[in-house]
């Protein structure tokens, strides 16, 4: 087992390892005061592991423990939910004093973040992952967000959990496309800082050393968080393909899911800083070669136009100008704020 600490807004522990949802409750009860606890979780996850995280929070103390369940996918990560839940926690006189415990992966862990960030102004939350996607990236680092037509995670707040739970045995459950999704975002972090990471994951695939990794996208997202909570500066680097994979998940209807979209957008942004002079062909081409060694797609048949339309929405944009990651070598990125009117013809660029 692993601990790694997060030193942000909030001070909170980061725990991987595994047999951790049995005794989840004893964490809980350390990083909190709270009576009462809403479980919120996904109709994909809930059944797998809601009863023992119930069952755990329960023997520690807890008053009351409810669950709210919402339909599994990107889609249910909407304004709708969002209310829903919150008239859920109001009924049920969940007070500043209580808790909410996100048991599930990124959607579940961003929509509850959400609702911790904002009912009665902000209540404690813990957070537990149960996919890879979630445990290295978004249940690290308190962004929290919901969905709108027109984008992803327009409408969100920066507000960090009390802990993080990572039990790497739920991996087990996830079947191995979901599994190698979340794989997208630990070849983005041996991108963007870590050559020897990137060498560990081209040597052995999917079959990497799990707690090794895991802990060291966590600590390597813990360093970011720690110099740029907010987002104003190098945490933006975390956005590596992902103005455009947001773009291809949106136009897709969702239906393509988030790991493979950011996979298609380091390819398209890699392919595009080769032409123009920005990386080598050899950085081009070892990029594209670790996304297709983890089974993960490298191209898309959406057009320039439908990916800048998308982009033009991006949070990351500032005026007349979005703030675009470039892989200049492994281990080294840039952010390059790059005029709106240029941003067609490097995505032209890319595909």
């Amino acid at each position: 087992m692993k601990t790694i600490t997060v030193n942000a807004s909030k001070t909170y522990d980061v725990i991987i390892g595994n047999d951790l949802l049995p005794i989840s409750g004893k964490v809980i009860r350390a990083v909190t005061k709270a009576s009462k606890a809403v479980i919120i979780s996904d109709s994909n996850v809930y059944p797998l592991y809601g009863n023992t995280v119930l069952e755990s929070v329960k023997a520690n103390g807890f008053q009351d423990v409810f669950s709210f369940v919402f339909s599994a996918g990107e889609e249910s990560k909407n304004g709708n939910n969002y209310l829903a839940i919150l008239e859920f926690l109001a009924e049920r006189h969940i007070t500043r004093s209580d808790c909410l415990i996100a048991l599930g992966g990124g959607v579940v862990g961003d929509i509850t973040g959400f609702v911790a960030a904002t009912y009665l102004r902000g209540i404690d939350y813990v957070q537990i992952p149960t996919t890879v996607l979630a445990a290295v990236d978004s249940s690290v680092g308190g962004k929290t967000a919901i969905d709108l037509s027109a984008g992803k995670n327009l409408v969100g707040a920066f507000y960090q959990p009390n802990a993080v739970i990572c039990d790497l045995n739920t991996f087990t459950s996830l079947p191995t496309d979901v599994f190698r999704d979340g794989c997208a975002e630990i070849i983005k972090y041996g991108i963007l800082y870590d050559q020897s990471l990137f060498d560990h994951l081209t040597e052995h695939g999917i079959d990497f050393d799990r707690e090794a990794v895991i802990a060291r996208c966590v600590e390597l997202k813990r360093d970011v968080v720690a110099c740029d909570e907010f987002d104003r500066g190098q945490r933006q680097k975390l956005n590596l393909g992902h103005t455009i994979g947001h773009g291809i998940e949106a136009s897709s209807n969702f239906s393509i899911s988030h790991g493979s979209a950011v996979a298609i957008g380091m390819a398209i942004i890699s392919r595009a800083a080769a032409k123009l002079g920005m990386c080598s062909q050899e950085t081009k081409d070892s990029i594209i070669a670790s996304i297709q060694l983890f089974g993960l797609p490298v191209t898309t048949t959406e057009t320039a136009k439908t990916l800048y339309t998308y982009a033009l929405s991006d949070k990351k944009r500032e005026g007349s100008t979005v703030n675009l990651i470039i892989p200049q070598r492994i281990g080294l990125c840039a952010i390059c704020p790059t005029p709106t009117d240029e941003i067609k013809t490097l995505i032209q660029a890319g595909l």
